[in-house]
């Protein structure tokens, strides 16, 4: 994973508003390298659908191309890791801006979906939990949220240097301002 965080790019945020493209990441993510026909199999799509995406996806940096496995037309592709960011909404473009919001929309809301049916189907050892608050200074969040970035980096593996018994785990984190105030 790259260390420094990158901040998604226009491109990104397009590609990523997509949600097919999102479950294409989904799946590199959690199954390592794939080309469109293994991919589209997995995400229920055509090889031509799916190359399309997957194109998209390289040229906006969210994959690359894994060249020692091609065979003759056939490419495969791979994750491309990387503390990956909001941009902060005043530097975007009224487009880039919209984009961001229903992106940032339609995943808050299948994060919802995904923490709901884990806490509702997994044992208690695959679920954890926890609710805080408190006052922070802006400052003191930032720090929070950078210490939270490398606990991540510390305990989580990619599909290729998974341990044994490991699963795929989502982690979530938010945080803000109580709008109750």
């Amino acid at each position: 994973m790259s260390e420094a965080p990158v901040e998604h790019s226009s491109a990104a945020l397009k590609a990523l508003s997509n949600p097919l493209r999102r479950k294409i990441l989904h799946h590199l993510g959690v199954h390592g390298p794939g080309n469109s026909t293994t991919i589209g199999q997995a995400v229920g799509e055509s090889t031509g659908t799916t190359s399309y995406h997957l194109r998209l996806l390289a040229e906006a940096g969210l994959i690359a191309e894994v060249r020692e496995r091609a065979k003759g037309r056939e490419r495969w592709w791979r994750l491309v890791r990387a503390d990956r960011r909001m941009p902060d909404p005043s530097t975007l473009s009224d487009e880039d801006r919209t984009t961001a919001e229903t992106l940032q929309q339609a995943q808050f809301d299948e994060d919802v979906d995904l923490v709901r049916a884990a806490f509702l189907g997994e044992p208690r050892e695959w679920t954890q939990g926890s609710r805080g608050g408190g006052h922070m200074t802006a400052e003191e969040l930032r720090e929070f949220h950078e210490e939270y970035i490398k606990l991540l980096r510390r305990f989580t593996h990619g599909p290729e240097d998974a341990p044994p018994g490991s699963r795929p785990v989502i982690v979530r984190w938010y945080a803000a301002p109580d709008p109750r105030v």
